[in-house]
């Protein structure tokens, strides 16, 4: 019986530049899909159009290039794909998983917050709408869901998730298809077999999981990467006014994340782009990478 290929993915949202976090991100994945022979896809996260812009797409696009970073395959776009969230979201219709909503953000602004910082919903809507009350998204149902996984960075992590998050959003007030669905979907469509990501998806990676098993698609191994933030520990983000990257030396740039991630061995003296990333393939080990969420950055 043959092994399955490694199957690793980069997935942007194009809402703004590239920055120091976001390398980051994408270096771990790569890294990781290259040391164990396997492929690397890019896919641009665009489900949210009205915060997504085509000039930042490209500008991705052509940074990725500037760092060195060799894709497999076409790129996948979110927003091609609305038909396949939508026969989804009717899967778990069908299995009376999913049920409609009225509440407005107002309406639940008095919940307790979750981890996330999101409202932990209190199913005013689980039983059915009351009279004279519209549908404006779609939740899935967790009662009784606790899920519990291994992640290969940051270890055991278990989540209640009627308790911790509440019946999650996934089809939103405004027509657009949650994150939490889209990015199921598109993993199992694409043969993800492990997701290196920033931490601060952690929180998130229990609803996909439970998300999978309803939708009977393969799991996914885990690999959560410390998250770089500022002085004042917010996560770096066009928000919080994360520097671009200019890519004019991306030797430099490429080893403060290298760094970053527990490789402090490399040598980037006098080095080509291409030389500097066949040796950190050769010496990357998720087991080096620091079993922590957060790194200010320049630590």
């Amino acid at each position: 019986m043959s092994t399955p290929i490694y199957r690793g993915r980069f997935a942007p949202s194009p809402t703004g530049p590239l920055h120091f976090g976001s390398l980051v991100a994408a270096a771990g994945s790569y890294l990781d899909a290259r040391a164990n022979d396997g492929e690397w896809l890019v896919r641009m996260e665009d489900v949210d159009g009205p915060r997504c812009r085509p000039e930042y797409d490209k500008a991705i696009m052509l940074a990725l290039e500037a760092y060195g970073f060799m894709w497999n395959g076409t790129v996948m776009r979110q927003s091609d794909r609305p038909e396949a969230y939508r026969a989804a979201l009717d899967s778990l219709k069908n299995k009376d998983l999913v049920y409609p909503c009225a509440c407005t953000r107002k309406e639940i602004s008095d919940s307790a917050i979750a981890k996330d910082g999101a409202h932990i919903y209190p199913g005013t809507c689980a039983a059915g709408l009351s009279d004279g009350r519209a549908s404006r998204s779609w939740r899935m149902r967790v009662a009784g869901e606790r899920i519990t996984f291994t992640d290969l960075v940051q270890g055991v992590v278990s989540q209640d998730l009627e308790k911790e998050i509440g019946d999650f959003v996934l089809l939103r007030a405004d027509g657009f298809f949650a994150y939490q669905l889209a990015v199921v979907v598109d993993d199992a469509e694409q043969g993800i077999t492990r997701i290196v990501r920033g931490a601060d998806l952690l929180d998130s990676t229990p609803r996909q999981i439970c998300l999978q098993h309803h939708l009977g698609v393969a799991f996914t191994e885990y690999a959560h990467l410390p998250v770089a933030v500022n002085a004042a520990g917010e996560k770096l983000s066009k928000q919080t006014l994360a520097k671009p990257l200019d890519g004019k030396n991306p030797v430099a740039d490429l080893m403060a994340v290298f760094g970053f991630l527990g490789m402090t061995s490399l040598k980037g003296n006098d080095t080509s782009v291409d030389d500097l990333w066949n040796q950190a393939i050769r010496l990357w080990s998720l087991d080096k990478v620091p079993k922590v969420r957060t790194i200010p950055q320049g630590t």
